[in-house]
């Protein structure tokens, strides 16, 4: 099978995911090339300026890189239990004078916008997250000569992304920090070993592959490079990085001993993501209801409120169950000490 990478001068086979909110930037994205691997901007949660921005001062650098964009696939929420939830929130929003919306915002993350904008001036990997876009979209794409990248959690996800066209796979495993990409977040696949979803998803699909998802050593990366990925994918061992975009208190949060357990939540935004253990997700996740993106519209302005404030107990400290193996040193180290 043609490799998805094979043009992209790579000299290791790490690749530093893409993750929106903050902590992936240009610097990031830059510094994961001269360590001899690949980086992606993350386009979620950006405006198509603010996207367009980044693009510029990535490509000023002359190097390869990809985009992921959030593919919409909406999470429906009733307006009773949205008014339920939000009323939950109100009351921890009370505490920095801040006011939540009072009904559900939906948003396609001006997908299409994006979609344009990366057809006007292509790069040359774009990957997708929580939806499979149209097949219009996909060819779109790679007409214009991008490769697309699909993220899936299980064979039948694969299978699905194969028949509509894609390249290659971002396969990520459960144990991954930040948003699950599924595809049908309210009934998540059953957890998988990310070296058995790998050779799984090979054997059966066979289409290129990246591993994802609780990658924190060099073993844990030969692992799925022996079952059969191409490349290996990282986000959580960057939190710490010089270049990270993550917050201080997100970083302080990784950084603190005492927080030595993941979980995965809805309590945030609606979608299943696994971040550190906090009295958030422990007040609010049995009774957190389904409902993306309305929910994480709801209580991001708490969350950014929180993170200002230096109170990590209300913030989504997403990581993965690898993130012990964080440092705080230059994303070129990271990714080099990660290569096997």
């Amino acid at each position: 099978m043609n490799s998805p990478l094979a043009d992209l001068g790579l000299r290791i086979p790490i690749i530093a995911a893409p993750m929106a909110g903050g902590p992936t930037t240009p610097a990031m994205v830059i510094a994961a090339h001269h360590a001899g691997g690949l980086g992606f901007l993350a386009a979620g949660y950006k405006t198509p300026d603010a996207v367009e921005a980044e693009l510029r001062a990535v490509r000023a650098a002359g190097i390869p890189f990809g985009v992921n964009v959030f593919a919409p696939n909406p999470v429906p929420i009733t307006e009773q239990r949205y008014a339920e939830y939000a009323r939950a929130m109100q009351r921890e929003a009370d505490r920095f004078g801040i006011t939540l919306p009072d009904a559900p915002i939906d948003s396609d993350d001006h997908f299409g916008a994006k979609i344009d904008l990366l057809r006007a001036d292509p790069v040359p990997i774009v990957s997708f997250t929580f939806g499979i876009p149209g097949r219009e979209v996909i060819r779109g794409l790679q007409q214009a000569g991008s490769t697309v990248v699909q993220t899936v959690t299980s064979r039948a996800e694969a299978e699905a992304a194969a028949a509509a066209g894609v390249d290659a796979l971002a396969v990520q495993a459960s144990v991954a920090g930040g948003h699950s990409g599924t595809l049908t977040p309210d009934n998540p696949p059953p957890a998988v070993p990310l070296g058995e979803l790998v050779s799984d998803i090979v054997a059966s699909v066979g289409l290129p592959v990246i591993a994802a998802g609780g990658l924190g050593t060099a073993d844990d990366v030969a692992v799925v490079l022996q079952a059969g990925a191409e490349a290996a994918a990282v986000g959580t061992v960057l939190l710490l990085a010089d270049e990270s975009g993550a917050s201080a208190t997100h970083q302080a949060a990784l950084e603190d001993p005492a927080r030595t357990e993941t979980v995965v939540t809805r309590a945030f935004t609606g979608r299943p993501a696994r971040g550190l253990r906090n009295r958030f997700i422990d007040d609010y996740e049995a009774s957190a209801p389904l409902g993306y993106p309305a929910i994480h519209f709801l209580t991001s302005p708490l969350r950014k409120a929180a993170a200002a404030a230096g109170e990590p107990e209300l913030v989504h400290l997403w990581a993965g169950t690898g993130h012990r193996h964080a440092r705080r040193e230059p994303t070129a180290k990271i990714l080099t000490r990660l290569a096997p």
